[in-house]
This record gives C-alpha cells, sequence and structure tokens, in this order.
C-alpha cells in the first residue's frame, strides 16, 4: 500500500464539541475535560450568550425557547462546519453536552440525523412539551453511538423524557447506552466519565465495540 493509501486508512482522532448547562461558566467544561485526560483531541466549546442556550426549560412549550432554540442550534452548525472544513468527517464529530446542553446536543442530532462519532447526553434528553413525539425515519443514525445518562431522581431533567429520547435514537439506527445513577445530584460523576472517555478511546482506535 503506498504511503498516501495508508495515511488515509489510519484512523483519525475524533472532535468534540462541548455545550456547557444553563448558567455554567466555561470552567464547567473546560473541568470535564480535564477529567476526560484526553488532551490530544480537538475540541469546541462555545458559549451561550448570558450563558444559557435557551430561557425556558427544555419541556415547556417550544415557542416559549424561540428564538433562541434556533439561534443555540446554528451555533451547533457553525461549530459543526468549522471542522468539517479543517477535514474532519462527522464521523468523527461527537456531540457532547450536560444538562441543557445535553438537550441541545439531542435535539441537533435528531434533526441533523446521519452517522456521526457520537452524541454523549449527560442528563438531557430531546427538547418539547410533554406529549411531544418524534418521528423516526430506520437506520437513519447508520450505527452512531449514543450514551445518555441521568440520575433517578432529576430535579431538572426527568428520567422519563431521558428514557422516551434513548428510544427515538435506537429507533433511528443509533447504538445506544443507557446509565441511571440512583440518587445521584445534578453532576457528572466518574462513572460517566469513564464511559465518555471510553467512547472516545473506541472511536479513536477505529473500533467498532463502543457499546
Amino acid at each position: 500500500m503506498a504511503a498516501a493509501e495508508q495515511s488515509r486508512s489510519l484512523p483519525r482522532p475524533p472532535a468534540v464539541i462541548a455545550l456547557h448547562g444553563r448558567g455554567q461558566p466555561p470552567a464547567f467544561i473546560d473541568d470535564l475535560l480535564v477529567r476526560l485526560n484526553r488532551p490530544s483531541l480537538r475540541y469546541a466549546t462555545p458559549r451561550a450568550p448570558g450563558d444559557a442556550w435557551y430561557p425556558e426549560r427544555f419541556m415547556a412549550p417550544r415557542e416559549l425557547n424561540q428564538p433562541q432554540l434556533d439561534a443555540a442550534l446554528a451555533t451547533l452548525d457553525e461549530q459543526v462546519y468549522q471542522l468539517e472544513a479543517a477535514g474532519l468527517e462527522r464521523a468523527q464529530i461527537v456531540l457532547l453536552g450536560f444538562s441543557q446542553g445535553a438537550c441541545l446536543a439531542c435535539e441537533y442530532l435528531y434533526r441533523h440525523p446521519g452517522r456521526w462519532g457520537g452524541l454523549v447526553a449527560l442528563t438531557g434528553g430531546l427538547i418539547g412539551p410533554e406529549g411531544t413525539t418524534w418521528p423516526t425515519l430506520a437506520d437513519s443514525l447508520a450505527g452512531t453511538p449514543v450514551l445518555m445518562t441521568n440520575g433517578d431522581v432529576d430535579p431538572w431533567v426527568p428520567l422519563a423524557r431521558t428514557r422516551a429520547s434513548a428510544d427515538v435514537f435506537r429507533a433511528m439506527g443509533g447504538r445506544v447506552a443507557e446509565r441511571v445513577y440512583p440518587g445521584r445530584p445534578h453532576a457528572i460523576d466518574a462513572d460517566e466519565v469513564a464511559n465518555v472517555r471510553n467512547l472516545l478511546d473506541e472511536l479513536a482506535a477505529g473500533t467498532d465495540e463502543i457499546f
């Protein structure tokens, strides 16, 4: 095999777009990336205006979160396009978020199906009021790995919405793993960090054993 062809066949490190939660300073995401301990990866850490991606809770009527929700999704578009312009494919890009940022990442993946590097929703779910349904197209995620986590009594993101979102992504052909933490506060614990690190390592290695 020629050197150029061999280089193209080697796995390339993934890039991570990391989205903070409501009211969180940049230091929160910076701390998470330090805990992941994968400094060789490429990270994008956009910041929401006023530290909130949208004004109301994620299960409020959609119109109450507009136009900020559309603006937040456009910010994600810009981050993805910048990574693509740098030569990455979407199969190398991981969408990661906590709380409000996790909900935004879920919404973006649902609206932009395809083979992504992964979705990591740490205490999150799809956006919309109670009773919302999400039409799905089978195999539209083409095996994208999806990690959904939550506590069993989280005060901001009901576990039922996280599980319903996991079911949507499964129906779309995602490889979904769910982690539920009894009594866990609204935070990111060590087991979640370990699961994210494993996903990134498997993706960087080009293996197909993520979940």
